[in-house]
């Protein structure tokens, strides 16, 4: 079994005791940690040495950001195939939009809607873990943890 803590949409120049909070929280048994974009510098990755980091850059990011991460990739955890991505334009159709980015995946990955989501569409399980620099209206900072054995699993975690 792998689990796997997801983080977007940090909207930070530099790490916060709330983001450094998470490794003895909810990212403390993760195996690796996924950073779905708009973290804004790469000084906010420091939060989590000592795990392995895999990131795309988002629309708010820094012109270092941007140079240092792709946009969206795929890679192999355990015998699925995952997607990352941050996304773009509105929430209404961005599922479709990222879907259009990737071949064959068993995962989508993606952020930027500040709006926690998961769902199997297609035989695609898509997850947002929200934002963890906030959500837009009323939503409460989120992050989440998937958890990948015969299936894919996944929580949200509302800070």
């Amino acid at each position: 079994m792998i689990k796997i803590g997801v983080i977007s949409d940090t909207h930070l120049s530099c790490p916060t005791e709330e983001l450094e909070d998470l490794m003895d929280g909810p990212f403390k048994e993760v195996d690796m940690i996924l950073h779905a974009g708009d973290m804004t510098e790469l000084k906010v990755l420091d939060s989590f040495s000592g795990k392995k980091v895999v990131a795309v850059c988002g629309n708010m990011d820094s012109s270092t950001v941007r140079k240092e991460f792709p946009a969206h990739r795929v890679f192999d955890a355990g015998s699925f195939k995952i997607g990352l991505i941050h996304g773009w334009g509105g929430p209404q159709g961005i599922e479709e939009r990222i879907a259009r980015e990737f071949g064959a995946v068993d995962c989508i990955v993606y952020g930027h809607t500040h709006h926690p989501s998961q769902r199997e569409r297609e035989g695609v399980f898509f997850f947002n873990p929200g934002a963890f620099g906030g959500g837009l209206g009323s939503n409460p900072k989120s992050v989440g943890v998937l958890t990948l054995g015969e299936a894919i699993a996944a929580e949200i975690i509302y800070r």
